[in-house]
């Protein structure tokens, strides 16, 4: 397969077809995401549009499809529950826009490559954490209003035909590629589930019962809030969290495609094109979105390499948006919660259950620490404690690693040969390999085989000099680079200094 794609060169019809094909695949999942964000189907359609058309015409990875995305859906969600109605939908506009201009900010800045520096087992805690809360969110589908407004289980034969409608859902979606790519799975299982209920009148709840589907070219329209600092306290949070999960669920995918296809992708590009598409979101009535792995996967091994894929799939999405939308409105929910599941399936990284006794058992509490605080908080929170505790972690095993070789040189100096970088977690280890009070009156501290990283490890020679100038000994730092040095000597000009073959090395200071 991978040398399928890698092989495969572009061309207008493989562009025209992939396109056409990729604009049928985003339909369900758009649909099935606003459901999961709690907002109409429109919301999800529009989003699908315009983030498809403008990431495709402005991004760094063409190829790459965009879209409604469960990872940012299951963040939105939060808000639109706690601000229920109209307004919350105008507080989701504002935070999309918010979340745009981040994206923008971390590209024009150039901090894209710095979203992609997670370490694996953070990656595997994020997906397998997403693809829970998308799960979980599946469950919602199977409640309905009763009386006084409570939430109440489907029971009974309502229960029996929506489980049997998923199974037979799941089914299309997982057999059909083996037997034929002409349609795409979930759009076929749509096509027979809705068939199904129909011919055979089964009382089963569909889109339309949920939302309205009627509408058009998507509008501009300003949010209808007070932009005030109460505003920006409830909509910045949401979107810090959205910028967040959005980058880096496009740069995972650009990466991916750089690697299946043998090219190179522009990160910084793309986050500016992610951030102008989610903006533009804001302001014609879309939930935003990011980019996609499942419809990239299906866009790239069908020969398109070009942007052409893109903008076809995003306009084929619009004249489905308006000429089909009242068929949209009778497709069974139990169709989408059969697509979403597969989806689930599909994004949990199962390799992670046979990895996990044979990776250090550091990186697998990280993996499943961030699948755990992804459940119960958020993916960007789960994301950033994952990083601090695998930072940590790794500073902690570094720190181990720092040692000295002692020996008499044959001027009678005591000479420290240190190994290991010197930073913060390393300092205490740093100092206790020194005995001011025992060593002889000359000593020696070579450089040659450490690295000074941080202020912290400045602060520990400095203090290593006052120690030895208190014992009324001389202290020489051999092989220190030239800007330790400037730095040592204005914090402590009694060090003497001797350098032969400097690093050429910075402090990262």
């Amino acid at each position: 397969m991978l040398g399928l794609i890698k092989r495969k060169t572009a061309s207008v019809k493989d562009e025209l077809l992939s396109g056409i094909t990729v604009a049928m695949a985003l339909v369900p999942e758009a649909v099935a995401f606003s459901l999961v964000a709690h907002v109409a189907p429109l919301v999800g359609l529009y989003a699908a549009f315009i983030m498809c058309t403008l990431a495709a015409v402005l991004g760094g990875r063409p190829g790459m499809i965009s879209g409604a995305t469960g990872s940012m859906a299951v963040v939105i969600v939060s808000l639109v529950a706690q601000y229920p109605g109209w307004q919350g939908l105008q507080y989701l506009f504002v935070t999309i826009i918010m979340t745009g201009i981040l994206e923008i900010l971390v590209g024009v800045f150039r901090l894209g490559r710095v979203v992609r520096m997670l370490p694996q087992p953070v990656m595997f805690g994020f997906v397998n954490g997403l693809a829970i809360v998308i799960f979980l969110a599946q469950l919602h589908q199977f409640q309905f209003k009763g009386a006084n407004d409570i939430m109440q289980w489907v029971s009974g034969s309502s229960l029996y035909v929506m489980l049997a409608l998923v199974a037979v859902t799941m089914l299309i979606v997982h057999f059909l590629p083996k037997i034929t790519r002409l349609l795409p799975s979930a759009l076929a299982a749509i096509l027979v589930i809705t068939a199904i209920v129909h011919i055979f009148g089964l009382d089963t709840r569909t889109v339309g019962d949920l939302a309205s589907t009627a509408g058009g070219f998507p509008k501009f329209h300003v949010p209808d809030v007070v932009l005030s600092w109460e505003t920006i306290k409830i909509c910045l949070p949401y979107a810090v969290i959205l910028a967040i999960v959005g980058l880096t669920e496009s740069l995972m995918t650009l990466s991916l495609i750089d690697e299946l296809t043998e090219t190179r992708g522009q990160e910084n590009r793309e986050c500016v094109a992610q951030g102008v598409a989610n903006v533009t979101c804001g302001f014609f009535g879309g939930m935003g979105g990011c980019a996609m792995i499942g419809q990239s996967m299906i866009n790239v091994s069908s020969g398109a390499r070009r942007r052409l894929s893109g903008i076809v799939a995003g306009l084929g999405l619009l004249a489905i948006i308006l000429g089909a939308s009242p068929l949209i409105a009778q497709i069974p929910l139990a169709a989408l919660v059969g697509i979403m599941f597969m989806v689930v399936i599909g994004t949990f990284e199962w390799s992670s259950f046979r990895i996990l006794h044979r990776i250090p058992k550091i990186d697998a509490f990280v993996l499943i620490l961030v699948s755990a605080v992804t459940v119960f908080t958020n993916l960007a929170t789960a994301v950033i404690v994952g990083v601090i505790v695998a930072a940590l972690a790794f500073a902690w095993k570094s720190a181990k690693h720092t040692h000295s070789k002692t020996y008499i040189n044959e001027s009678g100096s005591k000479v420290y040969q240190l190994e290991g970088p010197l930073f913060f977690a390393s300092v205490s280890s740093f100092k206790a390999l020194f005995t001011p009070n025992e060593d002889p009156q000359d000593v020696i501290v070579d450089f040659d085989n450490s690295r000074v990283c941080d202020h912290s490890a400045l602060e520990a020679i400095n203090q290593l000099a006052e120690r030895y100038d208190a014992a009324g000994k001389t202290l020489h730092l051999k092989h220190l680079s030239p800007d330790c040095r400037a730095l040592l000597s204005k914090a402590k000009n009694k060090v003497e200094v001797n350098v032969l073959e400097d690093p050429t090395y910075h402090v990262a200071d």
